[in-house]
């Protein structure tokens, strides 16, 4: 397949952007650590219209049980959210063909995650590109660190099914193919580090955007405004969060108020 390369905003001066996460489990917003130990959070759509009145840029949904279960993402709940905001909307989560992509932006998803689906089906990538073009497909990755011989991390491994599943998998060598077969943007997903509010891999976030020239989100450790504008610098288009906003720490404005004091063009700091 033969593809445009897509200049990420990292590499272009573009505008970034401050994307909050929400995890999704039967229907309900919850959040936890390396994806365990979960609390709810409360309705989608009520969260997604908070979050779009305080002037995120995009939202992301993902269904974190749709691949586990081995089902579909529930469309009810897209529906309703897709019907409250007016910013672009990502859902991840049960996508495993063309045929479940197109239910989801039919129901008002703007680009569809996928993850454990594309490990499975590589080829699913490339179809998903042809189909609704590389904008709306976003290749979701969660990363972990393997060590070495002598106790050192020297790379990346795959995970899948919510952090479920190790695969032999090259996290760096994976999302090059990615690209390569049509995806237009990376969610990167640090396991090491979601949940923890101790800062994003900045070194797996080094090491991907130097290699691809598609978008790449930041994602997993944020608990500070310095982290996301760490991950900004390491290379990151735009810096997706969790903890920080749905427990109200920092929220979407000061965290946009920070990034434009640290030089970050970003939408509406001054909210």
């Amino acid at each position: 397949m033969t593809t445009e390369k897509v200049t990420g905003a990292a590499n272009s001066g573009l505008t970034r952007r401050v994307i909050p996460c929400l995890d999704v489990k039967d229907g309900r917003v919850v959040k936890g650590v390396k994806f365990e130990n979960l609390r709810e959070l409360g309705d989608p759509a009520e969260s997604a219209a908070r979050y779009d009145a305080q002037g995120a840029d995009e939202l992301v949904f993902l269904d974190i049980t749709a691949a586990p279960e081995r089902r579909d993402t529930d469309l009810d709940w897209v529906r309703q959210t897709a019907e409250n905001v007016f910013i672009p909307l990502t859902v991840g989560g049960g996508v495993r063909a063309v045929a479940d992509a197109e239910k989801l932006l039919r129901a008002g998803a703007d680009k569809v995650g996928i993850n454990s689906a594309a490990v499975a089906d590589p080829e699913l990538v490339e179809r998903l590109s042809q189909r609704f073009g590389a904008q709306c497909v976003v290749l979701s990755v969660d990363a972990l660190r393997r060590a070495d011989d002598n106790g050192e991390s020297s790379s990346w491994r795959v995970v899948t099914h919510g952090g479920r599943r190790e695969h032999d998998l090259d996290v760096i060598e994976w999302i090059e193919r990615g690209v390569e077969r049509g995806a237009g943007e990376i969610l990167l997903t640090s396991i090491d580090a979601d949940g923890t509010q101790e800062g994003y891999d900045l070194e797996l976030l080094r090491a991907i955007t130097k290699r691809v020239r598609v978008p790449v989100i930041a994602s997993g450790g944020a608990g500070r405004p310095e982290h996301l504008a760490d991950a900004l610098e390491a290379g990151a288009a735009a810096v997706l969060a969790a903890s920080i906003f749905h427990d109200g720490t920092h929220p979407v404005p000061e965290v946009k108020r920070f990034l434009a004091g640290r030089g970050f063009a970003v939408r509406g700091e001054a909210v």
